[in-house]
Formats: C-alpha cells, structure tokens, sequence
C-alpha cells in the first residue's frame, strides 16, 4: 500500500520529533564538564570493547570449551556402561572401577536396588548444567540425576541402569572450562589500570585548559592575571599565548584611551576654570547668571562623559560591605525626601571593584529616587551570583524602550534642561560597569507599580 506525501511528511515529522527528545534527554543527563566528557570519551568505547570481547568469549570459547568437555566425559561414562552390561554380573565390577578410577579419572560405584534422588532445581545460570545434562541425553538416553551446583570440585552424576544405579564422580575441570574468571579478571583489572593512567594524564591536560578559563573569566571581571602562563598541549598552549596577546592589546588600548581621556579633562577643566574666574571677577549681575548656569552644566556633563568613557578598569578588586553601602544609600533617600527600604539575604561581603559597584547601584537608585517615592534594594548573595533588584513606585519605562534606554545619551523625556534630565549616561555607566564584573542588567516590572532593575554580578 502506497503512503500519501502526507502521511510520509506526518511520519518523518514524528520520527523527527522523537529524535529531538531522544537528543535533549541525552543532553540532559550527559555531563557538561570537559574533564568528566573526556574520561566518558576515553571510558565507553573501553567498556563497550570489552563488553563484546566478554560475550564473543562467553557464547564462543567458554561454551565451546565446556561442551567439548562434557562430551569427552559423557563418552566416558557411556563406555563405562557398556563394559557393565557387557560383562557378567559381579565378575569384572572392580576391574571396572579400577579401569575408570586410573584411565579416565573418574570415581564410579555401583548401587544395586537404588532409585535416582528427586529432580534438583536448576540453577537460574550455570552453563555447566545445561550441556552435561543435553550431552547425556544425546548419548546415553537413560534416566539420569547430576548435581553441578556449589563450589565443590567434584560434579556427581547418576544414571539409572536395569536394577541398579551408576554414580560417577569427576573433577569439575574434567567437564567446565573452570578458568575463565582467570580471563575476565586480567580483563577488568587491566582496564582498570588503564583507566588510572588515562585519568592522571587526562588531569594533566585538562589542568591548563582550567587554568585559562580562569583567568580568562579573571580578565572578564576586571582582576588581575599575570601569573597566567601556557602550559599543556600545543593547542593548549597557542590559545593560551592568543588569551595573553589579546589581553596585552585591550591593556595598551585602555592605557591609551586613559591618556587621551585625560590630556582631554584636563584641557578641557582649564577652559572651564577660566570661565568660572571670568565670571567671579564680572561680579553677580542677572544678566550672567544663565551663562554661570551653562558652566555649571557643562561641567556636569564633561564629569559623565569622562566616568562613562573611563570607567573604574584600571581599580582593583576589594571588599565591599552591602550593609554599609545601603545605609549610605538611605541617607541619601532622606535628603531627597524618598522613603527607602533594603534587604540582605546571604553573605553581607561581596568582591567587587568598590568605587565602581558604588557608581553601579549608585546610579540605579539615584534613578529610581528622581522618579519615585518609594524605593526597595533586595540583595541575594547566595552560591555563585549576587542578584540585587531595584524597585520602585514611579513611572516606569516602556516595555519596547527598556534596551534602549541602555544606549549613552539616550533620554526618554524631551526636556531641555539637562540638569532635570540628565545626559543620558547614568544606565549606559551602570551596564558596562556591570558587564566588566562579568554580569548584566535587566529592567522588568516592579510589584511595587513602577520599574524593577534586576543586577545580576559572579559572587
């Protein structure tokens, strides 16, 4: 029956569909560590390897082995029959023992008048049992009791014949290959030794590449990495020495920009001391009081250019207390008539760039007081992030302009005067100081009506 192009596309679709969640289950319990996927790269295919030897070892040799010696023994003892019900009764019985006991290494006596004991149960796995017990009845064909189970040397076999009962006693090893632990504990025990060895060395070249994402998440967040060198692999290494050439350049680069930046201010704070010494000595007339006003915005606004395009990089990492830092935060609040609240949750100290992480929440919560009433700090300083939202009971910004908001020099009122409205940098310096850290910024909607600044920095 032919399938429509509908119901194959429906098929495809479904063994598609099972083949994503085949992938994302494997993905899902797959671990995500470099060290712990190379020790399952270098592990399972050894595991799998042996696995096949140990079964092609098992159904060929093993089996083959044993069978062929439960024959020989089986023929034996078909041999030993033969001579008891060719000869007269009683009359050759002990050199028939005697035969069995010294040519075929086997231990037999003859019970006349006896019965076979009740059927043992069979062991839920014993090779041995099956194939004695499928060889006897291929080749003698009589009623017959064996006993293989245990860990004795010795495998007791009845057979019933006319009137009487033949027990025979032979070694274990006559009948059972017996040395196959030998073969899968050389197996096991090599492996095992191979995969320490793996292990030590595999250590030993996932050490370097640790130790450059170390100090590559070091560089991210602003701290120092001299004592980085490459080490490992060749690779390992070339990476290594890019991470330090890169490093070098963004250094060089920021030096650089650092001297402009400051050749720049300080031409540029000369220019507005000369006008703010022009207007001292012209006195205080009305008709200077908007150009002293321009100064002063100027020199505000040449301050945040200069803070956005520095930054605090070249500040080293120290402690910060979230506790001290909030209470300067509230008596700020007061002089602006604001009411304020704030919360710790976990470890009061943080590591971070101080006067830095000050400008960060500085900026978001001077935000928040210009437009609000009311504003909440919430600190979460638990496990491997700091998580510190901002709300307030303003107006809040719009959905569609929360990214944009980010941009430097972006504002979304239109007023004129600069010093009601800022210059448009205070989220711009508060964001790229927060990624130097190695975190972000994300603004959502507050509980409390207004806006909700979420900061999220490596603890």
């Amino acid at each position: 029956m032919r399938l429509s192009a509908a119901a194959v596309r429906e098929r495809l679709e479904a063994a598609l569909h099972g083949w994503r969640r085949f992938a994302r289950w494997l993905r899902h319990w797959m671990p995500r560590g470099l060290y712990a996927r190379s020790l399952l790269i270098i592990i399972l295919p050894m595991v799998i390897l042996q696995s096949v030897v140990a079964f092609v070892f098992m159904e060929r040799h093993w089996q083959l082995v044993t069978q062929r010696l439960s024959t020989a023994v089986t023929r034996d003892i078909a041999a030993i029959i033969d001579m008891i019900e060719s000869f007269p009764q009683g009359v050759e019985e002990a050199e028939i023992v005697r035969i069995a006991r010294e040519r075929l290494a086997l231990n037999i006596a003859v019970e006349p008048g006896t019965e076979l004991p009740p059927p043992r149960p069979k062991p839920f796995f014993n090779i041995l049992d099956e194939i004695l017990s499928e060889e006897i009845r291929e080749q003698i064909r009589r009623p017959f009791w064996i006993d293989t189970v245990g860990d004795s040397n010795l495998v007791e076999i009845r057979i019933r014949l006319d009137g009487k009962v033949l027990r025979v006693y032979a070694r274990r090893n006559q009948t059972y290959a017996s040395n196959t632990h030998i073969f899968l504990l050389w197996m096991v025990g090599t492996s095992l030794v191979l995969i320490a060895i793996s292990i030590l060395f595999l250590r030993g070249q996932i050490r370097p590449i640790l130790a450059l994402a170390r100090a590559a998440e070091s560089f991210g967040k602003g701290q120092r990495t001299e004592d980085f060198a490459p080490r490992g692999a060749e690779e390992v290494r070339r990476a290594g020495l890019a991470f330090i050439l890169m490093r070098e350049r963004i250094e060089r680069q920021i030096e650089q920009r650092t001297a402009m930046l400051t050749g720049v201010s300080h031409d540029l704070r000369t220019i507005l001391t000369r006008f703010k010494l022009q207007l001292a000595l012209a006195g205080d007339g009305p008709e200077l009081e908007g150009l002293s006003n321009d100064v002063a915005d100027m020199q505000t606004m040449l301050e945040g250019y200069l803070a956005f395009a520095r930054g605090e990089s070249e500040e080293d990492v120290g402690t910060v207390s979230l506790s001290a830092f909030f209470r300067k935060l509230a008596a700020e609040a007061e002089l602006h008539g604001c009411a304020f609240s704030s919360e710790i949750h976990g470890e009061d100290e943080v590591l971070a760039r101080p006067n830095a992480f000050a400008r960060l929440l500085g900026n978001l919560v001077s935000n928040a007081m210009r437009y609000a009433k009311s504003v909440r700090v919430t600190a979460e300083n638990r496990g491997k992030w700091l998580v510190i939202t901002v709300d307030d009971d303003g107006p809040g910004i719009p959905e569609e302009a929360r990214e944009d908001v980010f941009k430097p020099f972006f504002r979304l009122d239109a007023a004129r005067n600069l010093n009601a409205s800022g210059t448009g940098l205070g989220l711009a310096i508060a964001l790229d100081i927060a990624r130097s850290h190695g975190g972000g910024i994300t603004l959502s909607e507050s509980p409390m009506g207004g806006l909700r600044a979420t900061v999220r920095l490596p603890a």
